[in-house]
């Protein structure tokens, strides 16, 4: 028997899921978590062979989960919306087991899930895709400093004052970033550059 545990803080999917992975003979469910933190804690108690995960989850996102997993036996599955290079290859860092799709169909997950225990890596199609035309960064090491700190919550004084800048200088490195990333705003810019992985 398999054992698994899955996270996700939709309860709807977290016990639709449940329900149909309980279905197959092979496989059952130990433990259902709302968020990341409850995940570690199930694993820890039940020490399943497969811990299934959303990415984006309250307290401690999948990703992070799978980075503390990864040196246990515990196999992760990240099952995710969200077909975006960064996600991937921090997963692929965290030697997740597998990285699927949310629409894919239920017979899937549960191959995919035997596929897994069997020793292998199963990755969704268009990831794979997205991982092969991946973009460069187009920042310089210079506007890579200025946004990691507008990332961190700095205003273009603090930016100033920490790189050994004028005011000025900042606001046209800022002009220049919002140019390459074409974005609107710091917001935008942070999640594009965040989207695309370049956050190492």
């Amino acid at each position: 028997m398999i054992r698994i545990v899955i996270a996700e803080d939709q309860r709807l999917l977290l016990g639709a899921l449940g329900s149909l992975l309980d279905l197959e003979d092979d496989l059952e469910v130990v433990g259902k978590a709302k968020n990341g933190d409850e995940a570690i804690q199930l694993v820890k108690l039940h020490q399943p062979d497969i811990c299934i995960m959303d990415i984006e989850m309250p307290i401690k996102s999948g990703l992070d989960v799978a980075e503390e997993l990864k040196d246990t036996d515990c196999k992760v599955i990240i099952l995710t919306t969200f077909a975006r290079v960064g996600y991937f290859e921090r997963a692929r860092d965290a030697n997740v087991g597998g990285y699927l799709l949310k629409d894919s169909p239920s017979e899937e997950l549960a191959n995919s899930i035997r596929i897994i225990m069997d020793g292998r890596k199963i990755y969704a199609p268009e990831l794979i895709d997205i991982a092969y035309s991946k973009q460069e960064n187009p920042l310089s090491e210079r506007e890579e400093q200025v946004i990691r700190l507008i990332a961190e919550g700095k205003n273009t004084k603090e930016i100033a004052n920490q790189l050994y800048l004028t005011t000025g200088t900042v606001r046209n490195y800022v002009s220049i970033i919002l140019d390459k990333l074409d974005v609107s705003n710091r917001i935008e810019a942070i999640s594009r550059f965040k989207e695309k992985g370049w956050f190492k």
